[in-house]
């Protein structure tokens, strides 16, 4: 499987998951949303919040490279959150409607992607203005392995109000192929 292949891969499983986390954490009360858990982000709608302000932040440094910024534009126009823990949406359903729209623009985005793109470095500074330059692929890994990351913490909160996530395995969409 190609590099491209396997960031195409990724961002659908990546929709797949936030689809079916968000369909689960939407049976939840907003009082059992907003509960504080003692996790690093509080809350399953702290936690989600958090995923959301990841993928803005990186995706907004994403659209600075000269492969996305068509792609990415509506990102690119949304202001960036002031830290990491900052709650995009107070309302999950508001959340759920922004996060559906941004999976749509990751798998396109990740869908009009070259090798000689993701070769290339980005140029971005952290949230502490401290710069660096690093390859756009690796980038982009980092991207869903960050939001695998959290949507585990988000799997173990739910569980703790007797909510089943179910099956988490990207084997799942991964195609059969022939055996030489």
């Amino acid at each position: 499987m190609s590099e491209i292949n396997q960031l195409i891969l990724l961002a659908k499983y990546n929709q797949l998951m936030n689809q079916r986390q968000y369909a689960i954490a939407g049976k939840l009360s907003e009082v059992s949303l907003c509960q504080n858990k003692g996790v690093f982000f509080k809350s399953v709608l702290g936690t989600l919040n958090h995923i959301l302000v990841g993928d803005i932040i990186w995706l907004k440094r994403f659209s600075a490279h000269p492969s996305s910024g068509k792609t990415l534009s509506y990102i690119s126009k949304l202001n960036k959150p002031k830290s990491l823990d900052t709650i995009l949406f107070k309302g999950f359903n508001e959340l759920n409607t922004e996060r559906e729209k941004i999976d749509t623009i990751i798998i396109k985005w990740a869908n009009q992607l070259s090798m000689r793109d993701i070769k290339r470095c980005v140029s971005y500074s952290d949230m502490s203005g401290k710069p660096f330059n690093k390859p756009l692929a690796s980038l982009i890994n980092h991207l869903f392995l960050h939001q695998t990351h959290h949507r585990g913490q988000v799997t173990a909160l739910l569980s703790q109000f007797g909510m089943d996530f179910g099956e988490t395995d990207i084997i799942e969409i991964i195609d059969e192929c022939e055996i030489e």
